[in-house]
């Protein structure tokens, strides 16, 4: 039983990390099967790149026979051992182009992981920036909630003197247990956003993880520091890992029809054989170890007359699969033309918006103070005062929904730009 609770013990250990953004990243593409996998894809690939360059180079093999026969005579037996070599001289250029093609696989991979490693760090930008924007809004509904609590320890007693209806002191404990939930709400979304964030990580979900606020740098600068809407996209355009990806596509496509038609010339190999009989022996009793040795070299041409139009099949297919990867480019091209406008334009809008709900925060943050020593000295009534504390509470969560939208906005542009994420 002991060693068994001591199994359960250690199988249920748990680690503690406390991570940046950046920290994020790092462990992610660290820890990333998925990524992983792709890697190990990339390894396969230029294995066969490396081997493909070998096909220049002639093969050698050796040969050993024994042959035993039974005639009129009685038993015989003869063997012979030998080696031989081939080597390709020329294949309508097939050899040279498979080798590229293969190098353009492996640099394809790698596009392909660039592009894994962009989406993955959109995600957890994403999923790092709710946790702070609803560990920010706790911080608010905290302080809210503080001053609920104290409203319905003063209405308590303003109740016991009467100055204050039962009903007021109903409406004020009321929107103390709202606040409170707001708070339970909020640390629950903060926790299913650790769990999310666990998984982009590729980590445990029974550990530990704690995120570091970064530096609170002025916003201002998010949508001030913008380049022009056409430098954005000529950015893009150079660095945005999908189109890499799709330009390969091209090239790919276009060393197949180069394959496909390279069937349409002859193949010329040259074969070099050595071979010495062994170990030969008849019924009659004669036998030897050797006879005289044998070589041959020769030259071969395969001439390709009629395949039943396979091979013009085959030119049409990686053709119109060439027309396909060019068509896949131009749309993918024209995917991130749109998708970076967009996302200008929205960084644009967010910084508007943030602007505004920060006045509007500030606003309603200081009336809502002095509604609320208005109320303590009885110069407004109940209804007035929790009016005025949600409209307080609608400016609160517009501001902070807006500050953590335009950081979002401003970060994705950044990244479509291929700049470093860093907060």
């Amino acid at each position: 039983m002991l060693s068994t609770l001591t199994f359960l013990a250690v199988a249920q250990e748990t680690h503690s990390y406390r991570f940046s953004l950046e920290d994020c990243l790092r462990y992610a593409v660290a820890n990333s099967n998925e990524r992983k996998s792709m890697e190990l894809a990339g390894q396969s690939l230029e294995t066969t790149y490396e081997q493909s360059k070998k096909q220049r180079l002639p093969n050698l093999s050796a040969s050993m026979g024994q042959n035993f026969s039974n005639n009129e005579n009685g038993w015989s037996t003869s063997g012979n051992v030998g080696v031989g070599s081939s080597v390709t001289l020329y294949q309508g250029g097939n050899i040279n182009k498979t080798i590229e093609q293969n190098q353009l696989y492996m640099e394809r991979n790698e596009a392909q992981i660039e592009r894994y490693d962009h989406q993955l760090t959109s995600q957890i930008l994403q999923c790092f920036l709710n946790i702070l924007g609803n560990e920010d809004m706790e911080k608010y509904q905290l302080e809210v909630l503080k001053t609920s609590r104290e409203q319905v320890k003063q209405g308590r007693v303003r109740h016991k003197v009467g100055s204050i209806l039962e009903s007021d002191l109903l409406l004020l404990e009321a929107q103390y247990y709202s606040d409170s939930n707001n708070v339970v709400d909020t640390r629950i979304n903060i926790e299913n956003n650790l769990l999310d964030l666990k998984v982009l990580l590729s980590m445990n979900p029974t550990d530990d993880l704690e995120i570091v606020s970064p530096n609170a740098d002025s916003l201002d600068d998010l949508g001030t520091s913008l380049p022009t809407e056409e430098e954005a996209v000529r950015m893009a355009l150079e660095y945005m890992p999908d189109l890499r990806v799709s330009d390969y596509g091209i090239r790919l496509a276009e060393k197949s029809v180069d394959l496909a038609r390279g069937n349409y010339f002859p193949s010329v190999s040259a074969n070099a054989n050595a071979g010495v009989n062994v170990l030969s022996f008849d019924g009659d009793g004669n036998s030897k170890w050797y006879g005289k040795p044998s070589e041959s070299v020769g030259i071969s041409m395969s001439i390709p007359i009629y395949s039943r139009g396979a091979t013009k099949a085959n030119v049409k297919k990686s053709r119109i699969a060439l027309e396909q990867a060019r068509l896949d480019y131009e749309q993918a091209e024209l995917v991130v033309r749109q998708t970076v406008v967009q996302a200008y334009r929205d960084v644009v809008s967010a910084y508007n918006a943030y602007k505004v709900s920060r006045l509007k925060e500030e606003a309603y943050g200081k009336s809502f103070n002095a509604y609320n020593v208005q109320y303590q000295y009885g110069s407004i009534t109940t209804v007035e005062l929790l009016q005025q504390q949600n409209n307080y509470l609608n400016a609160l969560n517009a501001f902070v929904q807006n500050k953590y939208s335009l950081m979002m906005k401003r970060k994705v542009l950044d990244m479509y730009m291929g700049r470093q994420i860093t907060l």
